[in-house]
């Protein structure tokens, strides 16, 4: 694993983070993750990990040790609904220094306009440890693709700012 700090030359590092307990298990192979990590590096991104965990806690303890290595960012996909295990959302918020919810609306709105659906995800956006960006995203391959084309349009100048680059 890499500890990224903040410096012009360091590349932007992100991790991944499947909440789907299917997948972690073997019953079926992750979709997800992979769309996530194939945008990420054609931005340029070093991705220094993808997780494929269960929901629950080990979801909260996957975004526990992402935001410890400073990495700059951390997308989450999958357990934003509202299904009895779907508790992304809760594992997310006790990280969460700052939230963005300008972004997580955006999120939302984007994917509604795809699917109704996507109005039912309760994912958050916000800052952690005053420099790692974390993303919720819907763990439906179509709401993934939706929330990336929002993120392409502001995630530079996101981590820009940040990192006191921009302003």
């Amino acid at each position: 694993m890499t500890t990224n700090t903040p410096t012009d030359a360091t590349p932007r590092v992100a991790q991944i983070i499947v909440a789907s307990t299917r997948a972690a298990a073997g019953i079926y192979p992750d979709r997800t993750g992979p769309v996530i990590d194939a945008w990420l590096v054609d931005r340029g991104w070093t991705v220094d990990a993808l997780h494929v965990v269960p929901d629950g806690d080990r979801v909260g303890q996957a975004l526990g040790a992402a935001i410890a290595l400073y990495c700059d960012l951390v997308i989450t996909t999958g357990g934003t609904g509202v299904s009895p295990h779907d508790e992304t959302p809760e594992q997310t918020l006790p990280h969460l220094d700052r939230l963005i919810p300008g972004l997580a609306e955006e999120l939302r709105r984007r994917g509604g306009a795809s699917t109704p659906l996507a109005l039912l995800s309760r994912g958050y956006v916000g800052v952690a440890r005053g420099r790692t960006v974390v993303v919720n995203l819907p763990g439906s391959t179509g709401g993934v693709r939706d929330g990336l084309a929002v993120l392409d349009e502001v995630l530079p100048h996101l981590i820009d700012q940040l990192h006191g680059r921009d302003h």
